[in-house]
């Protein structure tokens, strides 16, 4: 494989996902993409020249291990993780079946702890490194038709935070992006089919922002930062 720095990115689907991916191939990395959707991958694949696939299940640990595996010895150590991948769902808490709710607590907090748990000694052993998490403003508040969804993202926040805390000092970069936003992708043009475009934040602008996270200078580091488009209400 080329001596390329490696990006992992999990949840790669036709929005964010894929604006990540291109984000940082076009900007020299080579970027490992985890989704559970194999055929989205090797679309993106064949389209992307240094973007590999790896289909995975994150919310399955095992699996999950033995993808890092694979990474790790055909492209390389991960100097960058990106946990895109989301559990969601909609509901009262009185209505929501708590399988979803525990399903997403496997998608948006356990994975990440597994990621962390299993590339940041690498990272530590390099002296540098980024844990990144895409969120949205469900990790800051609890909706009442968020009960299955907005739980898993507050604990994924805080997990992340306690996580900056231990390995910041030893040169690790670790930071919540949350997105205060309805993301623009076809289904979403469909069904706010009436909003205007200054309602909807761009997947390549979120990419971009991120990236721009990813390599901040160590004297001037973001840990939690909210991005939204001038004209969401807040």
């Amino acid at each position: 494989m080329p001596d390329k720095e490696v990006c992992l990115i999990t949840g790669v689907g036709p929005g964010t996902g894929a604006a990540l991916v291109r984000r940082f191939e076009q900007h020299g990395y080579t970027v490992a993409m985890l989704a559970r959707s194999a055929e989205r991958l090797q679309e993106l694949e064949s389209d992307i020249e240094c973007a590999h696939a790896f289909p995975c299940d994150v919310a399955d640990a095992t699996a999950l291990e033995g993808t890092i595996g694979k990474i790790r010895a055909t492209l390389g150590k991960p100097k960058i993780v990106i946990h895109n991948a989301v559990g969601g769902a909609f509901g009262s808490f009185r209505d929501i079946d708590p399988a979803i709710l525990e399903m997403n607590f496997q998608v948006n907090t356990m994975a990440l702890l597994h990621l962390a748990r299993l590339t940041v000694d690498d990272m530590i052993e390099a002296g540098e490194g980024v844990i990144l998490c895409t969120g949205n403003t469900s990790a800051y508040r609890g909706k009442a038709a968020f009960a299955g969804f907005a739980p898993s993202k507050a604990a994924q926040r805080i997990l992340l935070e306690s996580i900056a805390r231990e390995v910041g000092p030893l040169g690790i970069h670790a930071a919540f992006v949350a997105i205060d936003a309805v993301i623009d992708v076809p289904w979403t043009r469909k069904r706010f089919a009436d909003k205007p475009d200054e309602f909807f934040s761009r997947p390549t602008d979120i990419a971009k922002v991120c990236y721009a996270v990813a390599h901040q200078p160590r004297s001037a580091w973001c840990s939690d930062i909210v991005i939204r488009p001038f004209g969401e209400t807040w």
